[in-house]
């Protein structure tokens, strides 16, 4: 879904189900590297495909600001390791809501600090806290999409696991985030 969305800079764009890879992998992987890997690897090569055929490396191999924003996701990897204990609807949805804020609020201030644009008026957005403000409210459309993907895509990670474990008794894991 993201690489479809990529040539439209609107909201629709933060549809993915990168976000919740984050979560699923930070719950269910015991090892770390492999929660790691499992949402990074795939935002890379979808990062890859984006810049090099989408935009025809338009913006080089990686895009200005790549490693704040692989910094999020490594951050989201974690906050699902520490607020779901459990795999239950609660804590899924906690931190399916805890991922989209984050990556919300700090992806939105690199925006501002980098020197961002106001949308309503085409200038740079203003080195104060009106201009931090409106950028964040630009940016709520796409937090917004970001958490209604954690939670579709999330329902189909988690819910899809579950099933499955159901079927094969052998998945189940022993212990909270046991997964290897």
């Amino acid at each position: 879904m993201r690489i479809p969305n990529a040539a439209q800079l609107t909201s629709w764009a933060n549809f993915t189900p990168i976000g919740a890879m984050g979560i699923f992998g930070g719950a269910c992987f015991a090892s770390r590297w492999k929660a790691l890997v499992f949402p990074l690897l795939t935002l890379f090569i979808s990062d890859l495909i984006i810049n090099n055929l989408v935009f025809d490396g338009k913006f080089g191999v990686m895009y200005n600001g790549w490693y704040i924003i692989y910094g999020i996701f490594a951050l989201i990897v974690f906050l699902g390791k520490w607020i779901i204990r459990e795999v239950n609807i609660k804590n899924v949805l906690a931190a399916s809501l805890a991922a989209a804020i984050t990556h919300w609020m700090i992806a939105d201030f690199a925006v501002w600090m980098a020197g961002g644009i106001d949308l309503r008026t085409m200038t740079p957005l203003t080195k104060d806290w009106a201009g931090l403000l409106q950028c964040y409210s630009q940016g709520s459309p796409f937090m917004k999409n970001f958490l209604i993907s954690n939670l579709v895509y999330g329902t189909v990670l988690f819910g899809g696991f579950e099933l499955t474990q159901l079927k094969y008794p052998a998945l189940k894991l022993r212990t909270a985030q046991n997964f290897d």
